[in-house]
């Protein structure tokens, strides 16, 4: 149901964790994916990872912080495939664990433009040219963290609930050219990136005492909604932000 053959996805932030999930398993639904995070080395071990099992895929390093690094990685994805179908904003940033009146304007610059700007730019390079082609699914990695206030992560919870706003307006803007844009909300998912939060046994056992499913995500469970999203079985749905969270913010923590 969730075919992909012939696509081409480009997904950032795909060495690792949620990202690579989602690069792995587009691949095996048929898609031609670009993997890029900043490293050369670690892009490049994804990809042999993907041919090994049979898939398609090239390595194109960015730092997705730099307009002319998104350039380079849109104009290089063209180069090899001549198109871009699925585009997966999913790299992202929190350099700082703490209340807001701590941060400093240079943390602040840098949540708000790597999670933000550079999806506001890269949508912009590339969406024109998917409605030239009349078609293209943007997918945005979000987070729970934009639902409630956050005492540690407020500012980059503001900054995930600024992306959601950012694809319901992607999807009016660009819906007439037969693009949709939406936005996945994960909860605690076992990655580097929230590795702090998941090793310590104490805030695991918190966690899973007050997510219904008594446990945390796996970024398979992340890639396998991305797949979906991307495919034409999710041809009816746009401008959502969907929770994947075991059920963590409807449960009664008590």
């Amino acid at each position: 149901m969730f075919e992909l053959t012939d696509k081409v996805a480009l997904i950032t932030g795909s060495s690792r964790g949620i990202g690579r999930a989602i690069a792995e398993t587009m691949a095996r639904q048929g898609a031609k994916v670009v993997v890029s995070s900043r490293k050369q080395e670690a892009c490049d071990a994804v990809v042999a990872e993907i041919q090994a099992a049979g898939g398609e895929a090239i390595a194109v390093p960015c730092n997705i912080g730099r307009k002319e690094d998104l350039e380079t990685l849109v104009a290089a994805t063209r180069r090899a495939y001549g198109k871009i179908d699925v585009l997966v904003c999913n790299a992202a940033t929190n350099p700082v664990f703490g209340p807001m009146h701590e941060v400093s304007d240079e943390a602040y610059d840098k949540i708000m433009t790597t999670n933000v700007k550079s999806a506001f730019w890269l949508c912009n390079m590339v969406a024109p040219q998917m409605a030239e082609r009349s078609g293209g699914s943007i997918i945005v990695i979000s987070s729970i963290a934009s639902m409630y206030g956050n005492r540690k992560l407020g500012l980059y919870g503001i900054s995930k609930a600024a992306e959601q706003q950012f694809v319901r307006n992607l999807a009016v803007e660009w819906g007439g050219h037969n693009i949709r844009a939406n936005a996945i909300a994960p909860g605690l998912v076992r990655t580097d990136f929230a590795r702090a939060l998941w090793e310590d046994p104490k805030r695991l056992a918190i966690m899973e005492a007050i997510t219904p499913l008594k446990r945390i995500g796996e970024p398979v469970e992340i890639a396998a909604l991305a797949t979906f999203l991307a495919s034409d079985s999710a041809s009816f749905i746009t401008g959502q932000t969907i929770v994947a969270d075991g059920g963590r913010t409807i449960g009664d923590p008590s």
